[in-house]
């Protein structure tokens, strides 16, 4: 994938000289991340294809959510957005990722990380009595779509989901994919990066990443988190429902992109929501 004539133009527009430094892109989904050079300044443009549903996401965040963060140099500025284009300009932001750094095993980054996430999600909070009953319907869904989660638990997982209640929840902005991949590292600073997934939820999706991955090896990363970002929002019945999506979702989009170490990370997570022994 490239780059649109249409994205091409706005771009000349918004940066005239820019060269290309690198290409952070994925690779896995039709996103473009790139790295440019303009008047001595860094940026990072991000270009969505036609299947791209990521971006509007991501201008949203920047649009609405992300000042607490970018006032303190916590989170890229944004310098041009076209919704229609799907591409967005924002400044570069230093730092390493977390992820496969010391900094990724450290506690001082989960007490910080869950600070910069507490922050985020005192913005506001907007009651809403449909939220439950969406997910369900989703992840039943999910269940309807190409995977390889075997018939006989597919069949147990659709009666589960179908059986669940749908009380009312209350939303709050969240990243939406809070793990260290999308963490910088500089200088012990930590800072955020890719809003793709950002919107209204409950504040205790955004622990899902985290929990079956690094507060799994580690619970004392865990522990640095809830010292750092408060209560623990994961009420027992509403935190198995949300492992269960989590998990399904896992399966099913890993193997739509073709990420097997992920999908076997799902299959893992649906083991252990359903309170079985992982192969």
């Amino acid at each position: 994938m490239g780059l649109t004539g249409e994205q091409q133009e706005l771009l000349h527009a918004w940066l005239p000289s820019a060269e290309l430094v690198k290409d952070h892109s994925w690779g896995l989904i039709g996103t473009l991340v790139l790295e440019l050079r303009h008047d001595g300044e860094r940026y990072i443009a991000k270009a969505g294809d036609a299947a791209d549903h990521h971006l509007a996401r991501e201008i949203r965040a920047h649009r609405n959510w992300l000042t607490p963060w970018t006032a303190r140099g916590r989170a890229p500025q944004l310098v041009h957005a076209d919704d229609d284009a799907k591409l967005v300009l924002t400044r570069f932001l230093p730092g390493e990722l977390v992820q496969g750094s010391p900094a990724e095993w450290a506690p001082a980054t989960y007490r910080e990380a869950g600070e910069l996430l507490a922050e985020f999600h005192r913005q506001s909070a907007v009651p809403d009595d449909a939220y439950e009953s969406t997910e369900n319907r989703r992840t039943l869904s999910y269940l309807g779509k190409p995977h390889r989660i075997a018939p006989e638990l597919a069949d147990r997982l659709r009666a589960e989901v179908a059986g669940w209640p749908a009380p009312p929840a209350t939303l709050v902005p969240t990243h939406g994919d809070w793990q260290p991949r999308n963490w910088l590292t500089d200088n012990g600073t930590i800072r955020v990066i890719d809003f793709g997934r950002a919107g209204l939820r409950p504040a205790y999706t955004d622990l899902a990443r985290l929990a079956v991955q690094q507060f799994r090896s580690d619970p004392e990363l865990e522990t640095a988190f809830l010292n750092g970002y408060g209560p623990n929002p994961r009420e027992p019945d509403v935190w198995h429902r949300a492992q269960v999506r989590e998990a399904i979702s896992t399966c099913v989009w890993a193997y739509q992109v073709g990420d097997e170490p992920f999908e076997q990370q799902g299959h893992r997570m649906i083991a252990e929501a359903l309170g079985e022994t992982p192969l």
